[in-house]
């Protein structure tokens, strides 16, 4: 009982120094661990510092001094990676293998010879107990023996298996000192080696380069706390500066509008259509660039091209019931965007903006400068709309003839400054000191106004649809094609030339930018009648002509590629600002979506106009051919009369001077009439001389 007493006495204490080492194991191999992730960390921490030169940032310029003492760190921590690294190896050989090797084979062993021990003495006791119960009547000399072999073999079996167990137990109490002691010795004995290491890699040079680096950063420090105090400063005084831009419509006479800017950036809002009626509104940063309108979406590091707004068309709209809204077209009319601007001022500012890059004033040396004398000549160049008075007195005949520079002085004059403004048009298609008119006003032309003059009727009425209105029957009423169309007139100008479709485009362009510019939105409403002879606007109310276009005089049409319902015409007419020189006007007009239509009748007048012209040349030519035909049958008959009397005189001379040649009669020569008239003045000749 006191060997089972004592052998628990030396198995508790071996559990509690199993239990024991195993916590000091985990702490140091955590160390092990440790000082590993520590060495790779250095190790990465240089190569990064190493790689520093390598990175291209976007606001970091090539800082050479940052580059150099980066480079001087990272040698400096390579080395201390190194010692690191050494450290780990001495940890792993001094420290962490003399306590796993307690741990995984003497802990290990005390635990197998337990249990050895254990089922030995249990088979101990199966074998007393097997051997007590043997009977004394009935022996058996062979059961005996086998029961008292076994107890023999048992009793052996646990008596070794004690002797080595109580034998591991007592060399345990040695063994877990030395587990003790060789692992702190060893780590003892590795920090100081790492210590010697650090202590001849950290020398004095060392410290030196470590005082001036943290000289450096200190003023760093004291130069970055300056700048964050004057940003400060500087994000106080415009937290008051802009305190009345928050407001989202500013008011406009504190904040003027701009109107000669040739570049512009800012927040609008773009109409995509979703549907035949539905469309959505998305919010962009919007910039000019040049010649393009660029968009910028949030989130993307750069602008694309939303449209390209050289010789563009910008203006004014009602779209969805929201305000500031304006169109761009571009010049070929495929691409149009409508936008919205967050104010008042914004909206006229974009408008103003993107009609000056349309002229092309950003490619100019002071844009700003240019686009000012163009913003003062398009106001001098806006002619004022005449009241309904006004306009029936410039229809009546005047008693004196109206001089061919009306409409120029109706306008107002240009000026010098008007030069300019031709010299923004690379085109060259509209004539450079032309103004706009925005209302109808009588023709210029002599030809209409003499035919007015003779006619005594200076806005006589006219039956649109061919009845006979007052029992005389107009050149109108004759024509073969009648057709008439609602149109709301923009204005005009004088153009130079009139054989290219881009002259139309252009001046649609000028007109609308300028309408936008000076806001008008008025617009005269007429009907007009498209006949085989002539153009021509009737007052919807008075059914009085307004304005006749010779047919002839219209050299060119065409609607707007994108807006269907803008259209115009060139009409070429003598006198104009120069008596001798023939000139160009460019009308504009808008329709009910008829652009198309119109451009149509108008073709189709002229090709009537043109066959009916060729029948009549042809008329004319047949009639000359057969009058030549008939000259020609004139003189061939003559010449065979003459012919005949020739011959008839010939006959009688051959009979009177060769009486007896019967063989001669009934031959004939024929004569020429140079011959005939020889042989005539002969035949006279000698009958004279006979009578003499």
């Amino acid at each position: 009982m006191q060997t089972r007493s004592l052998l628990g006495v030396f198995e508790e204490d071996a559990t509690a120094i199993s239990n024991y080492m195993n916590q000091l194991y985990q702490a140091m191999h955590r160390i092990y661990d440790a000082q590993n992730e520590l060495s790779a960390a250095t190790h990465l921490t240089s190569k990064l510092l190493k790689e520093y030169e390598k990175q291209r940032f976007p606001l970091g310029g090539d800082d050479e001094v940052m580059s150099s003492t980066l480079q001087q760190f990272s040698k400096v921590i390579d080395e201390l990676s190194s010692c690191h690294a050494v450290l780990s190896t001495q940890l792993a050989d001094a420290m962490m293998f003399p306590i796993t090797q307690f741990k995984e084979r003497d802990l290990k062993e005390i635990l197998t010879l337990k249990e050895v021990f254990q089922i030995a003495s249990n088979d101990h006791d199966a074998a007393i107990n097997r051997y007590s119960r043997l009977s004394k009547k009935r022996e058996n000399d062979k059961v005996k023996y086998e029961v008292t072999e076994d107890v023999y073999t048992s009793r052996k079996k646990q008596h070794q298996t004690m002797m080595h167990y109580f034998c591991a137990l007592n060399t345990l109490q040695y063994k877990k000192k030395i587990a003790l002691l060789e692992p702190l010795l060893g780590y003892m004995q590795a920090q100081i080696s790492f210590f010697k290491m650090g202590s001849e890699n950290l020398n004095d040079q060392l410290e030196e380069f470590l005082t001036n680096i943290g000289t450096s950063v200190q003023n760093v420090r004291r130069e970055m706390d300056s700048d964050v105090e004057t940003m400060q400063q500087t994000i106080e005084d415009l937290e008051v500066a802009s305190d009345p831009l928050y407001v989202p419509d500013p008011d406009p006479t504190k904040f003027p509008v701009h109107r000669n800017l040739t570049r512009k950036a800012g927040y609008l809002n773009a109409r995509n259509k979703t549907g035949l009626v539905s469309s959505t509104w998305d919010r962009q940063f919007y910039f000019t660039q040049g010649g393009n309108l660029m968009s910028q979406a949030r989130g993307d590091v750069a602008g694309g091209l939303a449209m390209d707004i050289d010789n563009c068309s910008v203006m004014a709209v009602d779209c969805e019931d929201r305000r500031y809204c304006f169109q761009i077209t571009s010049f070929d009319g495929k691409k149009s965007s409508i936008l919205q601007a967050e104010s008042k001022k914004d909206h006229e500012e974009w408008i103003c903006t993107i009609n000056n890059i349309s002229k092309q004033i950003y490619l100019s040396e002071n844009p700003e400068e240019i686009a000012a004398r163009v913003n003062q000549s398009a106001l001098e160049a806006v002619t004022p709309s005449p009241s309904f008075q006004q306009r029936h007195e410039s229809l009546r005949p005047a008693g004196q003839s109206r001089p061919p520079t009306a409409r120029t002085s109706s306008s107002g004059s240009l000026g010098s400054e008007s030069t300019n403004l031709a010299a923004l048009s690379l085109d060259s298609l509209v004539a450079p000191d032309t103004p706009i008119q925005f209302d109808i006003i009588s023709p210029v032309c002599e030809d209409q106004s003499g035919q007015a003059k003779a006619s005594g009727q200076g806005g006589r009425r006219t039956n649109p649809f061919g009845e006979s209105g007052g029992g005389t029957k107009s050149e109108t009423e004759e024509s073969i094609l009648h057709q008439l169309f609602i149109v709301r007139f923009l204005g005009s100008m004088e153009v130079k030339s009139d054989d290219n479709p881009d002259v139309v485009y252009e001046t649609m362009r000028q007109i609308l930018a300028a309408r936008a510019i000076h806001n008008i939105f008025r617009m005269t409403e007429s009907h007009l009648l498209v006949t085989c002879d002539c153009l021509k606007l009737i007052d919807p109310q008075t059914q009085v002509t307004r304005l006749t276009f010779p047919l002839p005089s219209v050299v060119l049409y065409a609607t707007h590629q994108e807006n269907k319902r803008l259209f115009g015409f060139v009409l070429r007419t003598s006198g104009g600002r120069s008596e001798s020189n023939l000139s160009s006007v460019c009308y504009i007009f808008e329709s009910n979506n008829e652009g198309e239509k119109i451009c149509d009748s108008v073709g189709l007048a002229k090709q009537i106009a043109l066959h009916a012209e060729l029948d009549r040349r042809a008329s004319e030519k047949q009639k000359e051919i057969e009058r030549v035909k008939e000259k020609q049958q004139k003189e061939l008959s003559k010449q065979k009369q003459i012919e005949k009397d020739l011959e008839e005189q010939s006959r009688l001379i051959a009979a009177s001077s060769r009486p007896n040649q019967a063989s001669s009669e009934g031959q004939f020569v024929v004569l020429s009439s140079s011959q005939s008239e020889e042989s005539d003045l002969g035949e006279e000749g000698k009958k004279r001389e006979s009578e003499a």
